[in-house]
């Protein structure tokens, strides 16, 4: 039986301790110990971006981070990128420009476009497709989904 640990980490700003099984994922730990429900559970292998968060400004699979990684952390997911101007944008942008259909991909997609133009707030279309490459998207075909970051970006002519 695995053991447990204490962890104590920042999550959208604001402190978290919880206990968590050692062999816990961050993504479990965040949707069950946490009530950040969010992110996404949609492969559990790291290779669809559903689960996408930022630790300590870096973009994760979360289905691949363990909890207790987590410990001493800055953790941010879709709830803590929209409680902020860029994110609310993302948001906005992707309902107006119909990049949701499903939208299970949705929060994933809008954490890593935020983690993108956080570093290149002004990204062209062809970097914005190589930013989100890590995150599927079956319903919309991506051509909405690149739309409406680059609306967010200024780029979108």
């Amino acid at each position: 039986m695995p053991g447990k640990a204490d962890i104590c980490f920042t999550l959208n700003g604001g402190p978290v301790e919880v206990q968590v099984p050692i062999t816990m994922s961050a993504l479990d730990m965040l949707r069950s110990k946490t009530g950040s429900t969010g992110t996404k559970y949609g492969c559990g292998e790291g290779e669809c971006g559903a689960c996408t968060i930022l630790v300590d400004g870096v973009s994760v699979n979360s289905c691949l981070l363990f909890a207790v990684d987590c410990d001493g952390r800055e953790v941010v997911t879709i709830e803590g990128v929209s409680d902020h101007a860029r994110g609310a944008a993302l948001g906005v942008a992707f309902v107006e420009k119909g990049a949701v259909q499903c939208g299970f991909c949705t929060p994933g997609l809008i954490v890593q476009a935020s983690h993108l133009l956080d570093k290149l707030p002004d990204a062209d279309r062809d970097r914005i497709k190589r930013g989100i490459e890590g995150n599927l998207c079956r319903c919309t075909g991506y051509r909405k989904v690149v739309d409406a970051i680059a609306s967010v970006s200024g780029r979108d002519t």
